[in-house]
């Protein structure tokens, strides 16, 4: 990057900060990860001069030519990785796919049915405040309050209440499997289409650690970063031909204009990476850390949202964590600590959430980008623990450092193990 040191050293600085923080730190935000080298390459290649509004074959600038073969090798091996017969990789978001599919079958003040954003869902399944929930109606459904999972007989009597045009399903955080064929059930019951959103666990499902919805739900969408650990965009897939027609007109010319092509480039690496054994056996692993760093934070008297996990992520509830006057431990103050000791985490709702979005009684924690260092079950065993110090140093003494700076000081000498390119370092 010595041309952008020479010509922005303020945004060099501040991206080489940016680097030492993910060097010399954890990452444990469930919805991230470290992509490869070659990933960075693709994204920052001149593919990004290029404007290519349309599709491969038939576009609305000249010059397309090799635009055209990428995003083929795109589409095709995200349809092989998937098993789905029809892509679109062209969507820039997670949210941005999600919309696009509502406007490819939805008219305004259609009714849809989703998880609830603070028991699991994401904002663009019809939140309020979020523009899918101005433009349809929406129903939530959410956890049973007692196993703090989806409970399908009663979201299918739900529905039957309801009569949606449209059922979503899938989550930014919910940490146990979900049933993609009773969702599809459900929605043919009612005459409904059904969207999964595999977001957070694409590279589960790409690599057979989480059942696919592809073939069993009429659209799929994703991001393409996360557990897929792909360059920052969306994706839509499909096996009906005609779906797929309806999906490639909302995306263009409905709702976005020329496609990020060097992004698309990156995803199509990703793509290729995902196909190769290497792959698998990454994704094997997230699940194994996650299920380790779940068993030690129990094992240390944590209360964990559904009592465990069955992929890349799992959820504290830390309303049982209080001080001596007995007040609670919050979402947002644990985030805060843990990061002052370089393990970054997010504060999260969690089911029967008494406390606002922007405190939370929650923390959500997620094991792809450790993964992808090369971490392994012994090590979430030792973050654990650092999380717990922290933790239970703070509920003891909200003013005490001790346990930050010294998880701080071992944090720094453990990720120091585990570089993020080990050519670079």
């Amino acid at each position: 990057m010595s041309d952008l040191a020479k010509h922005d050293p303020e945004i060099f600085a501040l991206i080489e900060k940016e680097y030492g923080r993910q060097v010399n730190g954890l990452e444990l935000i469930a919805s991230e990860n470290v992509v490869s080298k070659s990933v960075l390459e693709a994204v920052g290649s001149i593919l990004t001069n290029k404007y290519a509004e349309g599709y491969p074959g038939k576009r609305y600038y000249g010059g397309c030519e090799f635009h055209d073969v990428i995003e083929n090798l795109a589409r095709d091996r995200l349809c092989k990785l998937f098993g789905a017969t029809h892509a679109n990789v062209q969507a820039v978001s997670g949210s941005q796919a999600n919309q696009e599919v509502y406007f490819a079958v939805m008219q305004p003040k259609d009714r849809m049915m989703s998880q609830d954003l603070s028991q699991g869902g994401h904002l663009s399944h019809g939140s309020p405040v979020n523009i899918t929930g101005k433009l349809y109606e929406v129903t939530h459904y959410g956890v049973d309050k007692e196993t703090e999972t989806l409970d399908y007989a009663q979201i299918a009597e739900q529905a039957r209440q309801i009569k949606p045009q449209m059922i979503v399903c899938g989550a930014s955080a919910y940490p146990r499997i979900i049933d993609f064929k009773a969702f599809k059930e459900i929605a043919e019951d009612v005459g409904a289409y059904c969207t999964a959103d595999i977001a957070h666990i694409a590279g589960l499902v790409a690599a057979g650690e989480h059942p696919s919805p592809v073939g069993v739900v009429d659209f799929t969408t994703t991001t393409t970063h996360k557990t897929l650990r792909g360059p920052r965009g969306g994706a839509i897939m499909t096996t009906d031909d005609e779906l797929g027609v309806k999906i490639d007109r909302s995306v263009f010319p409905g709702t976005q204009g020329g496609p990020l092509m060097h992004v698309i480039a990156g995803k199509a690496v990703c793509f290729k990476e995902a196909l190769s054994p290497d792959f698998k056996a990454y994704a094997k692993q997230i699940v194994k850390n996650s299920k380790k760093m779940a068993k030690v934070l129990m094992d240390e008297g944590f209360t964990l949202v559904s009592g465990g996990t069955d992929n890349h992520l799992l959820l504290m509830n830390l309303s049982t964590l209080k001080d001596a006057t007995g007040k609670h431990i919050t979402g947002l103050e644990a985030e805060t600590v843990l990061g002052q000791a370089g393990i970054t985490v997010n504060k999260n709702t969690i089911p029967s959430e008494k406390l606002s979005p922007f405190v939370t009684s929650g923390l959500r924690i997620g094991t792809p980008a450790v993964t992808s260092r090369g971490m392994k079950e012994d090590d979430m065993e030792k973050i654990a623990l650092w999380i717990s110090r922290v933790l239970k140093d703070v509920a003891k003494d909200r003013s005490s450092k001790t346990e930050i700076n010294a998880v701080k000081k071992e944090v720094t000498e453990f990720a120091a193990k585990f570089p993020l390119y080990p050519e670079v370092n």
